[in-house]
């Protein structure tokens, strides 16, 4: 395995052509609020008496993404990878380490997030461009381009609540890239929706990268990882595994996914469960 690369300091990452710096990354998440815990001990732990359940969703993660670079950023489910973007987004703020960001951001972190669906397509894509910081006036401009992009016809001017998973993905696609955004932020957006408009989103990204742009793609789409990356990094239980070529870090990546299965397989069989029930975990 190739040793990590640490980023430089943060102040020097705008001078060497970095869009994102961030060193020794960290999010804690509290735990005392869960489903299993009581509102007695919550309160106690509140006022300093037992303690506190803590969750490190991301620890002592070092990055840098250059501009004209395609990221893919690949783990098992939760790894802590959409708690990367969030944090890149500004969405997050880190409870350890520190990360800046150079250039204007756009992204798609979640399928329908700041979308009203009882709102039109139309609608929802002046409420997206008020959520990008767009002028109204700006947003409008706008409107014809992206409707044209997210071809989604007659079904512009009905409720969102009336969209497929598909249709919503391509709106919010068509948004999120409509603003020719510094950094462009994605998260598992090109596995939803029809075939032609995966490989439309796809030249969308690569004609982004191209304008020396920076993206960072949360996808389980070891293809698109491979062919269309600059750059992969792996991320294990909210820690950086591994970081380089996108071809070395899927071959890791899938090492550890056969091995996890087949330990899930051990587990199944000791307990006297069928493993045909767990083998597609």
């Amino acid at each position: 395995m190739p040793l990590l690369r640490r980023p430089p300091k943060l102040g020097l990452v705008r001078d060497m052509g970095y869009a994102i710096g961030a060193t020794d990354l960290g999010v804690r998440y509290d735990l005392r609020f869960t489903k299993k815990t009581t509102i007695r001990s919550s309160i106690g732990q509140m006022l300093g008496r037992g303690e506190v359940q803590q969750f490190w969703a991301l620890r002592h993660l070092a990055l840098h993404v250059r501009r004209g670079e395609s990221l893919a950023v690949i783990g098992p489910n939760g790894a802590g990878k959409s708690t990367l973007l969030q944090v890149l987004a500004g969405i997050i703020r880190p409870s350890e380490g520190a990360v800046e960001v150079f250039g204007h951001v756009s992204g798609l972190l979640t399928l329908g997030a700041g979308f009203d669906k009882e709102l039109t397509g139309r609608d929802n894509i002046l409420l997206g461009g008020a959520f990008l910081g767009l002028d109204d006036a700006v947003t409008h401009e706008l409107l014809p381009a992206i409707i044209d992009y997210a071809e989604l016809g007659d079904f512009i001017d009905a409720p969102l609540r009336t969209y497929s998973s598909g249709m919503r993905a391509r709106l919010g696609f068509a948004i999120a890239t409509s603003v020719d955004p510094d950094i462009l932020l994605l998260d598992e957006v090109l596995a939803t929706g029809d075939a032609n408009f995966r490989e439309k989103s796809k030249a969308r990204v690569i004609q982004i990268v191209s304008a020396a742009k920076a993206v960072v793609l949360v996808t389980h789409d070891m293809n698109w990882v491979t062919e269309y990356c600059n750059r992969a990094i792996l991320i294990e239980r909210g820690e950086l595994i591994m970081e380089g070529e996108p071809a070395d870090v899927v071959e890791l990546h899938r090492a550890h996914t056969e091995e996890a299965r087949a330990r899930t397989v051990e587990e199944a069989q000791k307990a006297g469960l069928d493993p045909r029930i767990v083998r597609g975990r």
